[in-house]
């Protein structure tokens, strides 16, 4: 029953990676970026609903994934997000009252993919503007495990729309970009404000640094009862910021390497999420 109530408050940051024809920018016709990723997120902490932070037991997140963009059109890119294994792990407790030991538990499942389509509103100038819609699609497990409580998804088909800017400081290897979104979300689960932005450096053609802050706001217009929905939480609050460095190996091919971390939050973890990758631009 603890572990239940514990879980009942968390939520977990998937990270979606971001690539260079990313921001305001979309792929030219006929090419693409594609990212093979893994995310690790272990925690044995967490954000409560006030925004406290409380020790809870360890709760760890593997999650394999690929990102893709490509140009349909100058101005039409397609997007994919696709978790494809997650691995969902709660360790064993010690009960002091009792003395005893509660089991860990282990969920290995696919996760909730994301399907969008970018439109460049401004193409080929100084300064790049695109809209893009995503659509969230419940592929994921929601109650796994042997105790039933681990998930991979949140079950909710969500639709977020989002407007991208970004300039590029060219001839200086220096760009800056900004986003706004609303997420709309079902199943009882509230919407969403989402705000982002990120600053990135070339060095040599082959060094890219990347800093990177995110936020999202709950508009607490859901069913309270949605917040007890096991890893993946109702009225998620958090603002994130962290590095990225990439490093082109070739024209074409390149590493990754990523930490996300919450400064501040509400049912979410409080712990770094650390990603390392291997794309490619075709």
């Amino acid at each position: 029953m603890k572990k239940r109530i514990l879980l009942s408050n968390i939520v977990v940051i998937l990270s979606i990676s971001f690539s260079f024809a990313g921001g305001g920018w979309t792929p030219k016709k006929k090419t693409g970026f594609f990212k093979l990723n893994q995310s690790i997120l272990r925690a044995n902490q967490f954000y409560g609903p006030n925004g406290d932070i409380v020790d809870i037991t360890t709760i760890s997140l593997y999650t394999t994934s690929l990102y893709g963009e490509y140009g349909f059109t100058d101005r039409i890119a397609g997007i994919v997000y696709a978790p494809f294994f997650v691995r969902s792990t709660l360790n064993e407790q010690k009960v002091r009252q009792t003395g005893t030991t509660e089991p860990g538990d282990e969920l290995n499942a696919i996760g909730d993919f994301d399907l969008g389509f970018k439109y460049a509103l401004v193409h080929n100038k100084e300064i790049a503007v695109s809209a893009s819609i995503t659509f969230g699609i419940p592929l994921g497990e929601t109650q796994g495990g042997e105790s039933g409580i681990l998930q991979t998804g949140d079950g909710e088909f969500n639709q977020l729309i989002k407007v991208d800017v970004s300039k590029s400081f060219y001839p200086k290897p220096l760009y800056v970009s900004l986003s706004s979104g609303y997420n709309n979300r079902t199943q009882g689960f509230s919407d969403e404000i989402h705000f982002g932005a990120e600053i990135g450096y070339t060095y040599k053609d082959k060094l890219i640094g990347i800093l990177k802050a995110y936020s999202v706001s709950s508009l607490n217009n859901g069913d309270a009862a949605g917040a007890a929905n096991g890893v993946f939480s109702n009225n998620t609050e958090y603002f994130s910021f962290g590095p990225e460095v990439n490093y082109l190996m070739n024209k074409k091919v390149g590493i990754s390497g990523s930490a996300a971390f919450a400064f501040s939050g509400k049912r979410i973890l409080a712990a770094p999420n650390l990603n390392l990758g291997v794309f490619i631009n075709l």
